[in-house]
């Protein structure tokens, strides 16, 4: 699973990895992949998130992974979107000196209407 998750762009939840799991030929119980995804954050391979949907989605932070992003959650269809911002990174790292704070992580979430959804008004 964890070389399944390494290999997305982006956060995957249960749901989906469980189909993409099936789409590969591999019959696994949603119990099991919930199991799995316990124990690899317990481990520290993956990480959570949580964007306000009520669905956690998971990624790894295998060393070769996908790097630090961010994300864009379309309130309309769903689609969450990483992004990557080296401002954005320089703009949280003045914050926590200004403020004399030792950040150990950070994430950013947006939510809005993606590119698709948006032309679709």
């Amino acid at each position: 699973m964890i070389e399944l998750l390494d290999a997305e762009e982006c956060g995957r939840s249960a749901g989906e990895i469980e189909d993409m799991l099936r789409a590969g030929g591999r019959r696994v119980g949603r119990a099991t992949i919930y199991r799995v995804l316990d124990e690899l954050d317990r481990l520290g391979l993956v990480t959570r998130i949580e964007i306000g949907d009520g669905i956690t989605r998971y990624e790894s932070v295998f060393p070769g992974g996908t790097e630090h992003h961010h994300h864009l959650v379309c309130g309309r269809c769903g689609t969450l979107t990483p992004v990557t911002d080296d401002a954005l990174e320089k703009a949280i790292r003045r914050v926590a000196r200004r403020e004399s704070f030792a950040v150990d992580e950070h994430d950013v979430t947006l939510h809005g209407m993606c590119a698709n959804c948006g032309a679709a008004q």
